[in-house]
């Protein structure tokens, strides 16, 4: 069922990109602005939000409302724009196994000794761009106009706590470690993460289809846990798997000097030599392999790796029980327990 979902978001998502030029005369503005959305925008995902937010919709209305994946698609383009700004913060050269968007349009400017501008500044634009797509996008469906109003405000809250979570792990990353608390972690997980991912695409689905406002808040803590869960699996593969497993730099998080929840674990249960070295691969802005397999060896001798790993399965089991509650067609609730969880890495 749920690669079916899938399916049928791929046809339009490509479908949409394929008709930037006829709906927006995107070529006609700039073909390199054109060319970069296209080839961005269609790399290979797991297209988790779009997904989640068809089986929100789907399990609580009683027929699919006329272009609905249309709709659905628009959280892809949301998850690009936020991925083009994300890794100019991050100052990451790749994503999704290819070059970023910044680094792609560098490589486009390259040669050119008369200009004042660099690939980061134009990957801004795109992302303000994509990001414009993914609104009109939205408005798709052919709903009721009041439910359509409150999901596509959810659309935005979701952009914007989102946002207000990139800002605080920014500023998070100047508090010393010891100062750092697992609630701060988890609140950035939820902002960036949870929220974003998992509980407002369902949420939005679940709106869109006239979902009752429990149930809608049973979703909500459903996709938390789901959230949770799927970026602490995030930050192991970040820390451990290779690079060209999981398309990004495993030196990312490092560099940027995140408090993830095995680094904040690592940190409280580590003798005073592996504290202070700790601190120093968080506070250097060159750190290197050596470093990742250093940091890599503290995380597993301080039991942050098996915690990490209780803590997934906890927070699964959390979410388990609240799928258990929901009022969501079976049909749709039923697999939607083992297509999280997948997603989690479980």
């Amino acid at each position: 069922m749920f690669l079916k979902i899938r399916k049928r978001v791929e046809v339009e998502l490509k479908n949409f990109i394929r008709g930037l030029d006829k709906d927006y005369g995107l070529s006609r503005i700039s073909p390199m602005l054109s060319k970069s959305i296209k080839e961005f925008a269609l790399r290979k995902g797991k297209r988790i939000r779009p997904t989640l937010f068809a089986i929100g919709y789907l399990g609580y209305a009683k027929k699919p409302a006329p272009d609905l994946f249309r709709s659905a698609a628009s959280l892809e383009l949301l998850h690009d724009f936020m991925l083009v700004h994300d890794d100019i913060i991050d100052k990451s050269d790749t994503r999704r196994g290819k070059p970023s968007m910044h680094v792609l349009l560098n490589k486009q400017l390259k040669g050119r000794s008369d200009i004042k501008f660099e690939g980061q500044d134009l990957a801004i634009i795109v992302g303000d761009v994509m990001y414009a797509m993914a609104l009109r996008a939205f408005l798709s469906v052919k709903e009721n106009m009041q439910r359509k109003e409150a999901a596509f405000k959810k659309l935005i809250e979701a952009a914007l706590y989102t946002g207000g979570g990139e800002f605080i792990e920014l500023m998070l990353s100047l508090k010393p470690i010891e100062r750092v608390t697992k609630n701060d972690v988890y609140r950035i997980y939820d902002l960036k993460t949870a929220n974003y991912s998992f509980s407002a695409p369902l949420v939005m689905g679940a709106t869109l289809a006239g979902a009752k406002r429990r149930e809608l808040n049973k979703l909500h803590n459903y996709g938390i846990y789901l959230g949770r869960a799927f970026q602490i699996q995030d930050d192991i593969l970040g820390m451990f798997a290779d690079e060209i497993k999981i398309g990004k730099s495993g030196l990312t998080d490092l560099k940027e000097a995140k408090k993830t929840l095995l680094i904040w674990y690592a940190y409280n249960n580590s003798g005073n030599k592996d504290k202070a070295l700790i601190k120093k691969i968080l506070n250097s802005k060159t750190s290197g392999k050596s470093e990742l397999k250093r940091m890599r060896r503290m995380i597993i001798a301080s039991g942050a790796l098996d915690y990490a790993k209780n803590e997934i399965s906890m927070l699964v089991k959390k979410a388990e029980s609240l799928n258990q509650e929901l009022r969501m067609n079976n049909s749709y609730r039923l697999p939607l327990h083992s297509f999280a969880k997948k997603m989690a890495g479980l």
